[in-house]
């Protein structure tokens, strides 16, 4: 029902007359103004100023600390080390100390510059009347001017502490990013090159964790191998192992084809890497009567009798060759590490 359709009497009458006229309302959407402004401590006293300084550098100061304590963190704690924190409980100490420090570096410059921001930056309130959207050359020097006013009313140029120590922290603060690059992964220096085997290290049957002596090894068996010292439960085993892995095998000495093959052999047991020179896949068939290997993985084949050579499939280059030995106890033993990387080919490799 609308407002024409009900009668006179029932309409809400306005209050302040008998006749509903309103008298003295004033305009609900009056502009109030802006309230009178109050100068802060800081505008009057430049002692309170001065404080305040010291204050904003001092947090970015702490925040430069803070980013130095992030990079120092990638130094100290290594990645598997766990320490008990409450109420966190076991973190990862690495984890924690680069959230903190990193934290603590950003929240102390957002710090810093709000309480420069409020205590010496200018708080007068100016009113603005709305402007066309495009630019007017009164508009854009106008704008110009204003940038210039708040430069100047921020006290950057004469609050050289603040410049400072505000330019240090967020100078440091993307060195962050740059540390955080380690995280792609480790340098690999000469990791890929070097195994664990090396001069007097016995060789240990996988099977029976005992060292090998030739005797054990009958001609036509194949034979997995490790270095001594290398356990299964080390944080690293599977790394070591992966490069380490031998093939042990026994050749009539005058069916080895190779010359250095026999001279690197004892009483023709030789000792081969495990690892496929394609994709590093495990080899573990043997033909005995060839003398061959087939990697599973894509049918490499080499042949162990002449310095396992590639026969067929898409391996590059032979199995590398561990010079062996027997110690005093008659215990079969490294003469050395591999003389090339194991495994498939890689950038370094030459």
């Amino acid at each position: 029902m609308s407002s024409q359709q009900i009668p006179e009497e029932n309409l809400p009458v306005e209050q302040g007359t008998a006749h509903g006229a309103v008298e003295g309302a004033s305009d609900p959407f009056a502009d109030p103004g802006l309230p009178a402004h109050k100068p802060r401590i800081q505008d009057i006293d430049e002692r309170a100023a001065d404080r305040s300084e010291r204050v904003v550098a001092f947090l970015f100061t702490l925040s430069m600390l803070a980013t130095v304590g992030f990079i120092a963190s990638y130094v100290i704690f290594p990645v598997d080390k766990i320490v008990y924190i409450w109420p966190f409980g076991h973190v990862s100490a690495l984890n924690f100390s680069l959230g903190l420090t990193l934290g603590l570096a950003l929240f102390l410059i957002g710090a810093g510059a709000v309480h420069w921001a409020r205590t010496l930056m200018s708080d007068v309130e100016v009113a603005d009347e709305r402007h066309a959207i495009e630019a007017e050359p009164e508009v854009k020097a106008k704008v110009l001017a204003d940038f210039a006013d708040g430069a100047k009313e921020s006290a950057l140029g004469r609050r050289k502490l603040i410049r400072n120590t505000m330019f240090g922290a967020l100078a440091l603060v993307p060195l962050s990013g740059v540390v955080l690059l380690r995280d792609l992964g480790p340098l690999p220096e000469k990791k890929l090159r070097n195994t664990l085997w090396a001069k007097g290290k016995q060789l240990v049957n996988m099977n029976t964790m005992e060292p090998l002596r030739p005797e054990d090894v009958v001609v036509g068996s194949l034979t997995f191998a490790m270095p001594e010292g290398l356990e299964e439960d080390a944080h690293d085993f599977q790394t070591q192992i992966a490069k380490a892995a031998l093939m042990i095998i026994r050749i009539e000495p005058d069916n080895i084809k190779d010359k250095q093959e026999r001279e690197w052999a004892h009483e023709g047991i030789v000792a081969f890497s495990k690892i496929c020179t394609h994709v590093g896949c495990p080899i573990s068939l043997y033909e005995q009567q060839t003398h061959h290997v087939l990697c599973p993985c894509h049918q490499s084949t080499f042949d162990l009798s002449d310095g396992a050579r590639v026969i067929f499939g898409p391996a590059g280059h032979p199995l590398p060759q561990l010079r062996i030995g027997v110690n005093s106890e008659g215990n079969l033993e490294a003469l050395g590490d591999f003389e090339e990387p194991v495994g498939p080919a890689f950038w370094e490799r030459g």
